[in-house]
């Protein structure tokens, strides 16, 4: 009996402390019902929010019209723009500095014009991207040059190839020769273009720094084309002139002294630059010719001038004693005691005579480094 009556006892205690307890873990899960509710609620809300406002924005950049917030259009910013440059050379890839470079659009406001710069190089800036564009390239003494249509990209920087002029009166292919002498023989054909204000004969200076050495053939034909040229004969007629009215030699005046002067003043001419220019040149293998400094200190180019005819280039490259030119001079002068009056004859006048000469090249050399160039035609870097 107590164990059942103590039994009994606990089992009542225990079902009013459930009975106590319950009304207290309903109201909890009724808590908690209520809050996840709420927070489902506030998510779907949020959602059904948002969701208009990220389909307006991915409208509004993949739309072809954008608005701002007012309702005006958005205006689309200005394409980066781009920009043209080159370089000006000739056929044979030599620079050609100051040439006048001309940019040509659809429209007026398009057209600029500028000067190549003296490494030969020009370059057009903030250029707008997809309209049709040419330059043109033309320097005196070259034919003009014209690119192909050029549409630009946005931002791009367009380095223009192929810009290369031909001489005037040539042609803008290129010709690739297969011996030195062949190179020798076109180069003597521009050499013999040459001449100061398209009058004067300047044919024995070289401004390609590669040119090639002469054949015996080629020295003969440069020398026989300088002493025959016309504007040759009138220079000797003048400097006979001179002559007579010095009185010089003792040829005596009038027609006949005027006559004999001019005689003897070609002569010595001729075989100056038959002997000097072409027949020692080719016995030495040495070139005739005054190569073009051009660039360099002042005091360079003069050394190089004044030295000229004592220092020759050999056909082998080398620089060496100019023995053609300094015997060219002496055997001229000895020559023309066969016929200088008796009076003027002597070992004098050969020493004489070859000073001069000596001494007028070397004025020669002096002019042509640093006057001819720019008056002479054809001349080139």
């Amino acid at each position: 009996m107590p164990d059942t009556a103590f039994g009994t006892e606990s089992e009542e205690k225990r079902e009013m402390n459930y009975l106590v307890r319950r009304p207290h873990d309903s109201v909890r899960g009724a808590s908690i019902t209520k809050r996840i509710k709420a927070f489902l609620f506030a998510v779907v809300l949020s959602v059904s929010v948002a969701t208009p406002a990220i389909g307006q924005q991915i409208a509004s950049i993949a739309g072809p019209h954008p608005e701002s917030m007012d309702g005006s259009e958005i205006a689309a910013p200005d394409p980066q723009p781009g920009s043209i440059s080159g370089t000006v050379t000739d056929v044979n890839n030599d620079i050609v500095p100051g040439a006048n470079v001309v940019l040509e659009g659809p429209v007026p406001g398009e057209h600029r014009s500028i000067v190549a710069k003296d490494d030969g190089s020009f370059n057009f800036d903030a250029l707008k991207p997809g309209i049709p564009y040419r330059i043109t390239i033309s320097a005196n003494g070259f034919v003009n040059w014209t690119s192909p249509t050029v549409i630009l990209s946005p931002g791009q920087f367009l380095f223009l190839k192929g810009s290369s002029i031909a001489i005037a009166g040539g042609t803008s292919s290129v010709t690739v020769y297969s011996s030195s002498e062949q190179i020798a023989v076109e180069q003597v054909k521009i050499e013999e273009q040459q001449r100061v204000l398209g009058i004067i004969p300047n044919f024995y200076v070289v401004y390609d720094r590669d040119a090639v050495p002469l054949t015996t053939k080629l020295k003969f034909s440069l020398a026989l084309k300088s002493a025959t040229d016309p504007v040759t004969f009138l220079g000797m007629a003048v400097l006979a002139g001179s002559n007579q009215a010095a009185d010089r030699l003792d040829y005596g005046q009038g027609a006949k002294g005027y006559g004999q002067r001019l005689g003897a003043v070609y002569t010595d001419g001729f075989t100056n630059i038959m002997i000097g220019g072409a027949i020692l040149p080719s016995l030495l293998h040495q070139d005739p010719r005054y190569f073009y400094q051009g660039t360099g200190t002042k005091k360079s180019r003069l050394l190089h001038s004044l030295s000229s005819p004592f220092i020759a280039r050999g056909d082998n490259g080398r620089w060496q004693p100019n023995y053609s030119s300094v015997g060219g001079d002496l055997a001229s002068s000895a020559i023309s005691n066969m016929y200088y009056p008796d009076t003027n004859r002597g070992t004098r006048l050969v020493f004489e005579n070859a000073l001069t000469n000596t001494g007028g090249r070397m004025v020669n050399s002096l002019i042509q480094e640093f006057l001819l160039r720019r008056f002479t035609s054809s001349a080139r870097n």
